[in-house]
């Protein structure tokens, strides 16, 4: 199984995070995504005409959604990363996959804004980063009242590994995560799992800090 890779790159690093928690062995072939733009020429073109990356090859199959090889991993080696059997659990699950596309969008069109100089609105871009922030917080709350520390139920699952790179580093993007107590448990969560890797940029800065601590709602 072939992963497209660029050391860098948040979707990328879910897909090797994926790999690494669940022990599939990944060949990787870096791509010289910056400054180099390896991914437009026309050997990756051939695979991915959005001109994109990571690519996932595994015999004649190709993925480029990044979401999608997170869910063929799973389906592959460890299906307990998946939805289970009640129908609101695959729910959520599907529901914060998508919601994963709008943290890309944003958090991670102002972290190239930011590091790369792409062109972009960057106030724009941290706002939207911002209010997907405080969606992502609110329904980390609603878990914890639910006694669950993760997005979906009481256990990791693909849509914890979606959202985790870009929400950790959306302060290279210029957006702080000092307001969301929900979510740096959630990330210290995922970084106690056995076999996590850490990503260039993610560092554990969180154990600097205290604790996080959510007040409980008033009733």
């Amino acid at each position: 199984m072939k992963l497209y890779d660029y050391i860098l790159s948040p979707s990328c690093y879910k897909v090797r995070l994926m790999a690494a928690l669940i022990g599939v062995k990944l060949d990787i072939r870096p791509v010289d995504f910056h400054p180099g733009a390896e991914h437009k020429v026309f050997e990756l073109l051939a695979l991915n005409p959005a001109g994109s990356i990571p690519i996932l090859e595994d015999g004649d199959l190709i993925l480029t959604e990044s979401s999608a090889m997170l869910v063929y991993l799973a389906a592959k080696a460890a299906p307990e990363w998946l939805a289970g059997s009640q129908a609101g659990e695959a729910a959520r699950v599907q529901q914060w996959l998508s919601f994963s596309g709008r943290l890309t969008a944003s958090l991670g069109g102002a972290r190239l804004t930011e590091m790369l100089l792409r062109p972009g609105d960057i106030g724009s871009l941290q706002t939207q980063g911002v209010l997907a922030l405080r969606e992502l917080e609110a329904g980390l709350v609603e878990q914890s009242l639910r006694g669950m520390r993760f997005l979906a139920t009481d256990r990791p699952t693909v849509a914890d590994i979606a959202c985790f790179p870009y929400v950790a580093l959306a302060p290279d993007g210029g957006v702080s995560l000092d307001p969301y107590p929900a979510i740096r448990l959630w990330s210290r969560a995922l970084r106690s799992l056995d076999h996590f890797i850490e990503m260039p940029g993610i560092h554990r800065l969180h154990e600097l800090k205290p604790e996080p601590h959510i007040e409980p709602r008033e009733t």
